[in-house]
C-alpha cells in the first residue's frame, strides 16, 4: 500500500475496525470493499492509481484483517452497518462504493437500506440470491489458492491470529444464507450502479450478473474479459480504469 494520509481504528457496533484514507482531493470520496476473507490492503494498485486524484477510503471489513468481531454471526446487513457507521466516525455524508463479491454485496445492502450515502457503486462479482453461485467453486483450484493466501495474511495481520478456521466458516455461513430480498428487492435501488462481471468467473454465474442489471433501474452491465473474480489482481491496471470509467462519469 502507499503511504496512508491517515489511518487507525474506530470502535463501531461493538467491534474495533481499522481504516486507512489516502489522497486529499475534494470532491465525493471513494471507498474500496474488498471481498470474504480479504483486507484492505488487497486494493494497493487501485489505491495507487486513484488517490492522485480523488479521496480514497479502505477499511478491513468486521473479523477481517486487523478488524475484530465480537462474537455475532456474519450477515451483509451487519456488515453494512458497520460500514455506515465508519463513515460517520469519519464524517463522511458519501462515497462512491467499489464493492468486489461480498464488498459488492454489502453495496447492494447499503443501496436498499441507505441510498442517501451511495454516489454510485461499481458492482463486481456480487450475487443477491444462492442460485447465482457457481456451484464448482467449491472444488475450484484457483478460488481455493485465494483462500490459502488469505489464511495466511489472517496470520500475520489479524488480532486473533489462530482463528482462521473458525472466521472461515462464519463467513461461509453468511455465504450460504439467503439474502432477504433477492432480484425482486433490487427494483427499487436509485444508485446508479455499474454491475460488473468477470468472463471467467470461478465464483458468480454470468447470467446473475445479468438478471441483478436488468432488475436495477437505468444499471449498466459490464463485462470484464480475459480475468476472473480475481480481476483486480489479474489485470489491476485495467480494473483501475474500469473504475474510473464509471466514477469520473
Amino acid at each position: 500500500m502507499p503511504e496512508a494520509a491517515s489511518s487507525g481504528t474506530a470502535s463501531v457496533n461493538g467491534i474495533v475496525m481499522y481504516y486507512a484514507t489516502y489522497g486529499s482531493a475534494e470532491g465525493t470520496p471513494v471507498l474500496l470493499i474488498h471481498g470474504g476473507l480479504a483486507h484492505g490492503d488487497i486494493w494497493a494498485a487501485q489505491v495507487a492509481d486513484l488517490a492522485s486524484d480523488h479521496s480514497v477510503i479502505v477499511a478491513d471489513t468486521r473479523g477481517h484483517g486487523r478488524s475484530t468481531n465480537d462474537g455475532s454471526t456474519y450477515s451483509y446487513e451487519l456488515l453494512a452497518q458497520d460500514y455506515l457507521a465508519l463513515l460517520d466516525h469519519l464524517n463522511v455524508e458519501q462515497v462512491h462504493l467499489v464493492g468486489w463479491s461480498d464488498g459488492a454485496n454489502i453495496g447492494y445492502t447499503i443501496s436498499t437500506t441507505a441510498p442517501d450515502r451511495l454516489a454510485s457503486h461499481f458492482a463486481h462479482a456480487g450475487n443477491v440470491t444462492l442460485d447465482g453461485i457457481d456451484p464448482s467453486v467449491e472444488t475450484n483450484e484457483v478460488f481455493g489458492s485465494y483462500v490459502g493466501m488469505m489464511a495466511r495474511d489472517y496470520a500475520a495481520m489479524s488480532p486473533t491470529p489462530d482463528g482462521f478456521e473458525a472466521f472461515l466458516g462464519g463467513v461461509a455461513a453468511m455465504w450460504a444464507t439467503e439474502k432477504p430480498g433477492g432480484l425482486e428487492g433490487l427494483q427499487s435501488v436509485t444508485v446508479p450502479t455499474l454491475v460488473v462481471q468477470s468472463d471467467h468467473d470461478e465464483a458468480i454465474l454470468t447470467e446473475h450478473s445479468q438478471a441483478i442489471a436488468e432488475a436495477i433501474p437505468d444499471a449498466d452491465l459490464l463485462i470484464l474479459k480475459d480475468v476472473s473474480h480475481f480481476a483486480s489482481f489479474q489485470d489491476p491496471d485495467a480494473y483501475t480504469q474500469a473504475i474510473r470509467g464509471f466514477i469520473d462519469q
